[in-house]
């Protein structure tokens, strides 16, 4: 089967390297080149295609506007093409098939078509979870410019990738009870629900500072909006109840740390 591709990107070379690339494929063709917003959105609603390969910023209407126009669920599959990193997020949000970085390799683009005509056909590999997760820490892990550049009060800042049964989900930072190590791993608590993820508590306690965590123990991190009482125990420890119920242990080398949050100045 050929699949049926429109390609939207205001700036000429790029649209242009976007059409041979695909060109050189033989099971994908081109049916429409569009210079804005505005033309994807004619040329999607004319040639309802299976890949539409969107540039983000353009000057009559960027890509997300033109998934607005048209409706998430009348939108074919979606592979982004941009020089910015800060809009990752948003892309994955509303289930975008890959994000492309401006300048990519060809062998970078060709990996995202083949996801995008994997999804077509209703075969997405089962690695894609594993790819999606590599993407969005590559974009916004620890180590990355991206999210050292973020406020707390910049889209995704706040956010975390789990993954949760067959698919991932972005969880708000303020939504957590509390953060325990397990190994090479960090277990993430919001009620009764728990998530895996591979991490380092250090890396991710000065993530989530700003969010209102403190260290409560070399294995812990809690949310003080969620404590709700402290319980004296053995050896100057003690135990955090917080609001869902859970026991956390409040080690004496944090103790007084802890206890200085809520003194009177």
């Amino acid at each position: 089967m050929t699949a049926s591709v429109v390609v939207a990107d205001d700036e000429a070379l790029a649209r242009r390297r976007v059409v041979r690339l695909l060109r050189d494929r033989d099971d994908v063709e081109v049916v429409a080149q569009c210079t804005g917003g505005a033309d994807a959105v004619g040329a999607i609603r004319e040639h309802g295609p299976d890949l539409v390969v969107l540039d983000i910023q353009m000057p009559d209407m960027d890509g997300f506007e033109v998934i607005s126009e048209l409706g998430i669920e009348k939108m074919p599959q979606v592979v982004f093409a941009t020089a910015y990193n800060q809009h990752a997020i948003r892309a994955f949000e509303i289930n975008a098939v890959d994000y492309l970085i401006k300048p990519y390799t060809t062998e970078r683009f060709n990996e995202a078509v083949d996801r995008a005509l994997a999804r077509v056909a209703g075969s997405t590999p089962r690695s894609e979870e594993a790819r999606l997760e590599a993407m969005m820490q590559r974009l916004f892990g620890d180590d990355s410019k991206a999210e050292r550049s973020q406020s707390p009060d910049e889209p995704g800042s706040d956010r975390i990738l789990v993954k949760d049964r067959d698919r991932m989900r972005l969880v708000k930072a303020q939504d957590l009870d509390w953060v325990e190590a397990e190994g090479n791993y960090v277990r993430l608590h919001s009620g009764p629900t728990s998530y895996l993820i591979r991490g380092n508590l250090g890396k991710l306690e000065e993530k989530l500072a700003q969010f209102g965590f403190a260290r409560v123990h070399r294995r812990f991190l809690v949310n003080i909006d969620r404590v709700s009482e402290v319980q004296p125990w053995f050896g100057g420890d003690a135990v955090l109840v917080l609001s869902s119920g859970a026991k956390v242990r409040l080690s004496r080398t944090f103790r007084e740390s802890f206890e200085a949050r809520f003194l009177s100045p």
